[in-house]
């Protein structure tokens, strides 16, 4: 054998040695392949509320897919998927949701849980709302009042409800006494309990940070309040790079057992924070 051959068989043996340290995991077993990833765009609820904690990891035990969260309000999530940036989104806003689906931008949506929104403020409670259950009228009270009112601002699904509870108490909001943040949800509520304002909350996200606030529930138990969750794909013939097949597998284990289940076992300090609605839909 020629001093070239040898070089040469030197370098292929070197190569293949290379090749199965990188395989490796330092053990001599060979590595595990690398998750595959979906992207979803979800509301700050889900995420502030700590659900999403211990959802998404179970699911990626159980399918090996890992899901990348964009948390943002329901309507930047739903423009997300409109752009194909994300692979499904997980919001609460049925009508704008319907439209979603109904453009062509959105497949397969599934009903997932629900909980609901409440009026919190602080408890001298000056605009005199506590124990209404009348979330509209507890609105006008507050604009009468001229008391601090901390709004979303953002187009989310908290906020979009705000503007429709609004429009059934008759007022337009503005002024002074009407802040509007442009933030998520708990930032929100850090914002009112600092002003020692009025807001609206989903339940979840103020139950996950009671703790920290001066601000008890003054209305809750209209049924306006309702807090539909859905989950949706994206379209992959509006958007062919999405992972849809991947996609679904996620949205069928979230609206299967074991994924309602989770939902339903979810609690902070003994509450549950969001009921399970897939199983009864199916």
């Amino acid at each position: 054998m020629s001093k070239t051959t040898c070089l040469i068989c030197a370098s292929a043996a070197a190569a293949v040695l290379i090749a199965l340290a990188a395989c490796s995991n330092g053990t001599g077993e060979p590595a595990p392949a690398q998750a595959e990833t979906i992207k979803l765009a979800t509301t700050t609820s889900t995420d502030n509320s700590g659900l999403l904690e211990v959802l998404l990891p179970a699911f990626t035990r159980k399918h090996g897919i890992e899901v990348k969260v964009i948390a943002v309000g329901t309507g930047r999530a739903i423009k997300h998927g409109e752009n194909g940036d994300v692979d499904v989104i997980l919001v609460h806003a049925r009508a704008a949701e319907d439209k979603f689906v109904a453009d062509g931008f959105g497949v397969n949506r599934r009903d997932l849980m629900h909980n609901d929104f409440v009026i919190i403020g602080p408890a001298g409670d000056p605009a005199g709302i506590k124990g209404s259950k009348d979330a509209a009228q507890a609105l006008q009270k507050i604009a009468a009042s001229g008391s601090f009112f901390v709004s979303r601002g953002d187009d989310s699904g908290t906020h979009k409800k705000e503007k429709q509870l609004w429009q059934s108490a008759g007022v337009e909001p503005g002024g002074t006494w009407y802040l509007s943040a442009g933030q998520g949800m708990g930032a929100v509520l850090n914002i009112a309990n600092e002003k020692q304002a009025y807001a609206m909350s989903d339940r979840a996200t103020y139950l996950a940070y009671r703790n920290r606030l001066e601000l008890p529930v003054l209305v809750e138990g209209d049924k306006r309040l309702s807090n539909p969750y859905g989950v949706i794909a994206v379209n992959p013939a509006k958007h062919p790079h999405v992972k849809h097949a991947q996609a679904m597998k996620f949205i069928e284990w979230l609206t299967s057992e074991e994924g309602q289940r989770i939902i339903g076992n979810f609690k902070k300090e003994g509450e549950v924070l969001f009921h399970p609605d897939a199983i009864s839909n199916k």
